[in-house]
């Protein structure tokens, strides 16, 4: 079972740091350069100023001054969060997404507990643990899925509430079995790599979104493949295929072929190598990428469904990049926790 604990969380006062629409933002790794200057222009106190620091120093020092000035402030007791997502897919459709969030023990994948499905890569890994060693807090949820119950919200008003997104405090939730981390896997290694050289039971701990795998508004949406160069991949040409796709349909030159094959359709497409490869949640995107000549072809793909995902992760194996995309992201700074 996986080893979950509440935890004293760190937030925003919005008496003193101001509305909390404007203090939050979306993970690190999806927000471009040009979009990390808007959230941070919205207030002197957003969350991208920790997330995307000028340096892993200066977000030290913010996050040390707005405690000092109130503007982040630590709850005084442990707790656990239930959390409510509203939201609108990519497909234009309302869902609901809850999860609970919680103080998660890291454990090695040897040990089965918590599986991963997607390949890291060094780099990023190396900036989020130099900031991690700076600010010695988790400033950002990863997110795990479990085959558990759905959770059961209060009947009462929420404790925190911005946008389509609420948080209530709560004493206890379900047991879980396995973790498979749904959005996380470079913040979970680094955090990984964090307590093995600082040591502390404090670090042995990360801030995790438990998700079940039962919730109605749980959805994964494709990531489309955008390549520079196809190279001699083939397939039979189609009709434009209109709603569900057949399978992997390469676009190229305005006509559309169906590429054959066993496997998931983000492995078939990695089997036929494709170089400089881009990735879209939007088939138009892709489509219009190769019209304008910036790509030779797309690889226009379906979900990975989530049972496959388990399944491969059960056995030891890692799929491809951009295998799933889980909608919406977690937002970031609704609530910190700090390593002491």
């Amino acid at each position: 079972m996986a080893d979950v604990r509440p935890f004293r969380a760190l937030r925003y006062d919005e008496g003193t740091a101001g509305p909390l629409e404007q203090l939050v933002a979306p993970p690190y790794d999806v927000i471009s350069p040009a979009e990390r200057e808007q959230y941070a222009a919205r207030s002197p106190y957003n969350v991208v100023r920790l997330t995307l620091p000028e340096s892993e120093e200066q977000a030290a020092r913010d996050l040390r001054d707005w405690s000092e000035t109130g503007v982040l402030s630590r709850e005084r007791e442990p707790a656990y969060w239930a959390l409510s997502q509203t939201y609108v897919g990519p497909d234009g459709i309302e869902r609901t997404r809850n999860g609970y969030v919680v103080a998660l023990r890291l454990e090695p994948y040897e040990r089965g507990i918590v599986l991963p499905h997607e390949r890291t890569h060094a780099g990023p890994k190396e900036g989020r643990l130099r900031l991690l060693r700076a600010t010695r807090t988790q400033l950002e949820p990863i997110f795990l899925l479990h085959d558990g119950p759905r959770v059961e919200l209060p009947e009462r008003a929420p404790d925190l509430e911005v946008g389509g997104e609420r948080l209530w405090r709560v004493d206890d939730v379900p047991k879980a079995g396995e973790l498979l981390i749904a959005d996380g896997h470079h913040r979970y290694e680094t955090a990984l790599a964090f307590h093995a050289e600082d040591g502390t039971e404090a670090s042995a701990w990360l801030m995790a979104v438990l998700v079940s795998t039962q919730e109605e508004g749980l959805t994964i949406f494709p990531t489309h493949r955008v390549a520079e160069r196809l190279g001699d991949v083939n397939g039979t040409e189609i009709a434009r295929p209109d709603g569900d796709l057949p399978g992997v349909v390469i676009y190229r030159e305005g006509r559309y072929f169906a590429l054959g094959g066993d496997g998931l359709d983000v492995e078939l497409v990695e089997r036929a190598q494709p170089q400089g490869v881009t990735y879209t949640a939007s088939r138009e995107e892709a489509e219009a990428s190769v019209d304008r000549g910036e790509a030779e072809g797309a690889f226009l793909v379906r979900p990975t469904p989530i049972e496959a995902v388990f399944e491969r992760a059960r056995r030891g194996e890692v799929m491809p990049q951009k295998t799933t995309y889980f909608f919406p992201k977690l937002t970031s700074g609704l609530l910190f926790q700090p390593l002491d």
